[in-house]
């Protein structure tokens, strides 16, 4: 296991949660766009799907040059999956980005108490600081029994400091209540709700020390091997590499590119525009440059990209369209 350098003390260290499609990811984008410009922050991203998406949607629009440092663990909750356990990501992160924050990001369907866990056992107890939790959710969602039972969910809200009432654009005031009510049911004494949109979070938001705190860690699914994953495997001469996942009700699927794979733009469009997921993220190198995508339930967003070293996607849903690679590849300009 990589050892974390000796003069690494007490790190700001924040868990900022939430179930799938909520906002995560644009919240620490947002985050980071506020970032004190002297300061170093490590971002540590987990993801349900084995490709692993959200890495290079943060690096292709913040770089270490401006003191942003990312790892990212795919292939479901990072304490007990994907063979990349979390502590060797996150001791080498540490050691390389010596950060003045660190933010995780658990998968929407991780466990955030086993993360929590980690972050609390000796290993760490002077290496990291841990500040609020916060977790985002969309109120409309407490409405769905796949959601407000589900639980992973519920974990999610009884560890938080903070619950973010995210997208309250596309709500209205009795699902405002609904939400202050669950967590009244579900969370922690103290907790705090706010609402907010577009993942807009105030720093101050992760400043105070959370209330949740473990002695030691009993969460022992990690090993100390870091073995390869289909992130970092070497794409196959075909061009592309599929990888698939399921649990919690959820699949997903996902696909890295070789570079020289370059994606019509328009006709890119047109296939994740039609996707009926739960969730899709991707980065595409295309005949007209280089973008990230966030497809939601309410819209899919472009955002082009300072650059990426090759094109990704991943989709979650609850069932998987089979003719999606075809699409997927009549989209490839050469």
């Amino acid at each position: 296991m990589s050892h974390i350098n000796s003069n690494i003390e007490a790190v700001p260290t924040n868990i900022i949660t939430g179930f799938l499609g909520v906002g995560k990811t644009s919240a620490i984008i947002h985050l980071l766009s506020n970032k004190p410009k002297n300061e170093r922050w490590a971002i540590l991203v987990n993801e349900f799907g084995e490709i692993g998406v959200d890495g290079s949607l943060f690096e292709g629009q913040h770089s270490k040059d401006q003191g942003v440092f990312i790892r990212e663990v795919p292939g479901g909750c990072m304490c007990c999956a994907s063979g990349l356990p979390m502590q060797i990501a996150l001791n080498q992160l540490l050691a390389l980005a010596k950060p003045d924050r660190l933010l995780i990001e658990p998968t929407g369907l991780g466990h955030p108490k086993e993360v929590l866990e980690v972050l609390s056992s000796d290993h760490y107890k002077d290496v990291l600081s841990l500040q609020k939790t916060l977790t985002l959710v969309d109120a409309r969602k407490l409405s769905d029994k796949r959601y407000s039972t589900h639980d992973t969910f519920i974990q999610q809200i009884a560890l938080a400091d903070v619950v973010v009432g995210n997208k309250l654009d596309l709500y209205e005031n009795e699902e405002k209540n609904r939400l202050t009510d669950f967590v009244k049911q579900h969370g922690q004494s103290q907790a705090k709700v706010t609402f907010t949109q577009h993942g807009k979070i105030a720093l101050s938001q992760l400043k105070g020390a959370t209330a949740t705190l473990f002695s030691k860690s009993h969460h022992h699914h990690y090993n100390n091997e870091k073995k390869p994953t289909i992130s970092e495997s070497p794409i196959p001469k075909c061009g592309f590499i599929k990888a698939t996942n399921e649990g919690d009700g959820f699949k997903s699927v996902g696909w890295r590119f070789s570079p020289e794979k370059i994606f019509n733009r328009q006709k890119l469009l047109t296939f994740l525009t039609g996707i009926q997921a739960e969730r899709m993220k991707a980065v595409f190198i295309t005949n007209a440059g280089i973008f990230g995508y966030n497809l939601t339930e309410d819209a899919l967003t472009e955002v082009e990209l300072d650059d990426c070293f090759e094109s990704r996607i991943e989709i979650i849903s609850d069932s998987l369209d089979g003719s999606l690679e075809t699409q997927l590849m009549d989209c490839v300009a050469n």
